[in-house]
């Protein structure tokens, strides 16, 4: 029953609740309720939510309609505890309590017994309050120091002596959080971590409605509408949910990643926190927004990366405000009043994939820090071939090579460096000195804006040195482009044991290109 403000200003007691004809609904019926209504006026259920409109969403709102506890099952990053806590906004509006009850107890069915007391007392004139949705949410995380106190309750020796009650009393009970979200959602976040023993302890909860603590029995047909959320890495490493308890939670739903760029574009556009002075300052063009979720995709198909653990959508999330704050400070250091993000911006979100990837021993040898540019190497392959002629294909056609003219420039010893802090004026120079790079932009990208050529023209560079046409090489202070035979002279004189070697393999190589 949804009531204006000044209605419910208006019921204050018991005999007021019970004039305008107020009933009684548990909280599996009240989501029930509410979801038939949104799906029956075409209404979002789950605001913010993208990606899971035909898979994970219908399976929520089946077990919503046959009141189920629910159990999220998916990797880290895949918005479980988001879609649970949206579940608050299928609760009424304000439910009536018996005021003072730490149960939430319902004045029509009171629960507790200090309600049952003072509904014994006062009868129609026991005093109401009401409860807003947004206090029925209540969420624990399952760590191993979780005790049957915390959920459940204990024995509180204090209330015993002040209120000179026996320990058989149920008064002297101090109520655990589960009691206390009588009424509401209760969500326990990566159950696995919830030691067994403190898992058998929902049992009953679950299902018979009665609870035990420290050998006192109590009845307490609790109303809770239950949701939990595991890793399955969990089940292996950590810990397991126990059968019987898995058993009672009535529906388990498979969550997963955005299955495609767009999806992942539009969770990181919502849930990037950047400030409104960093959108004036700085644009970002959609190429570099697809390349950001890309490197979540391949780090979730990596060799290096632990694919057990997942890549969460915190990744794109924290790498997209890396991106921006990259192209920030540049444009702070050289006072410029706005600025475009840069390819090479991309080396500034590296600290937001090294903290947020897990590597197998594998990755571990090659060290996080190379794994991170590995990642960016495979996202620069993968989106070049969408942009540009395949430059091995290319390469076999001689003179209607597109990329010739700007290898033959860097063979005769040209060099040309993108600069991390570089001023907008330095970054365009550098890139109009390279020649044949402008010409190939018109070839293929005549009709884009200027700056997005500005960015094709840094990208075709990135690209073949990708495609070993040219070398790239990782500067303190930003990136260099070079030949590809000076690139790796410069590498192999770290190595001077095998500098006759290396030179032999380097001129084998030249002739074979």
């Amino acid at each position: 029953m949804n009531l204006t403000a000044n209605q419910r200003q208006q019921i204050k007691t018991l005999a007021d609740l019970k004039r305008i004809g107020y009933t009684s609904k548990s909280i599996k019926q009240e989501l029930r309720d509410n979801l038939v209504r949104k799906l029956k006026n075409k209404e979002t259920v789950f605001e913010g939510i993208f990606g899971y409109e035909e898979t994970v969403i219908p399976d929520v709102e089946r077990a919503i309609l046959s009141g189920h506890h629910i159990n999220f099952l998916g990797l880290r990053g895949q918005a479980k505890t988001r879609i649970a806590r949206l579940m608050v906004n299928l609760l009424d509006e304000y439910i009536p309590i018996v005021q003072g009850s730490e149960l939430n107890d319902d004045p029509l069915n009171p629960l507790s017994r200090y309600a049952k007391d003072l509904i014994a007392e006062m009868g129609d004139n026991t005093p109401i309050a009401w409860l807003h949705r947004s206090e029925r949410y209540t969420e624990k995380l399952a760590t191993p120091d979780v005790s049957v106190a915390d959920l459940i309750g204990d024995i509180d020796p204090i209330k015993a002596a002040s209120l000179k009650l026996p320990y058989s009393d149920e008064r002297i009970i101090h109520y655990g959080l589960i009691p206390r979200s009588h009424r509401g959602i209760f969500v326990i976040n990566e159950l696995p971590d919830l030691q067994a023993r403190i898992q058998v302890s929902l049992f009953n909860i679950l299902q018979e409605g009665d609870i035990q603590i420290r050998g006192f029995k109590l009845r307490l047909p609790l109303d809770i509408q239950f949701i939990f959320t595991a890793n399955p890495e969990d089940y292996t490493n950590r810990g397991s949910i126990v059968t019987p308890l898995k058993d009672r939670i009535d529906s388990q739903i498979i969550t997963h990643y955005p299955k495609t760029i767009e999806i992942g574009k539009k969770i990181t556009q919502q849930e990037a926190k950047i400030k409104p002075e960093q959108w004036q300052r700085v644009k970002v063009n959609p190429l570099l927004q697809d390349m950001i979720e890309e490197i979540a995709m391949q780090a979730r198909q990596s060799e290096y990366v632990d694919t057990k653990s997942g890549v969460s959508a915190r990744l794109t999330i924290s790498a997209y405000e890396n991106l921006i704050s990259t192209a920030e400070r540049r444009a702070l250091l050289n006072n410029e009043a706005q600025t475009h993000c840069r390819l090479s911006d991309i080396w500034g979100v590296i600290p937001a994939i090294t903290g947020k990837v897990e590597l197998v021993y594998e990755g571990e040898q090659e060290g996080a820090m190379n794994v991170a540019q590995n990642l960016i190497g495979k996202m620069l392959r993968t989106l070049f071939m969408k942009y540009f002629p395949n430059p091995e294909q290319m390469k076999k056609q001689k003179d209607k090579n597109p990329y010739k003219k700007i290898i033959d420039w860097f063979e005769e010893g040209n060099t040309v460096d993108i600069l991390r802090d570089a001023s907008q004026k330095a970054y365009v120079d550098s890139l109009f000195k390279v020649k044949g790079l402008e010409e190939l932009i018109e070839a293929y990208h005549a009709h884009e804006p200027y700056e997005m050529k500005l960015f094709l023209m840094e990208f075709a560079l990135h690209g073949l040195a990708e495609y070993s046409m040219i070398s790239r090489n990782v500067l303190s202070s930003g990136l260099q482009f070079r030949d590809l035979l000076s690139g790796m002279l410069n590498m192999s004189s770290h190595f001077k044991d095998d500098d006759d070697e290396d030179e032999d393999d380097l001129r084998d190589f030249r002739r074979r290109r």
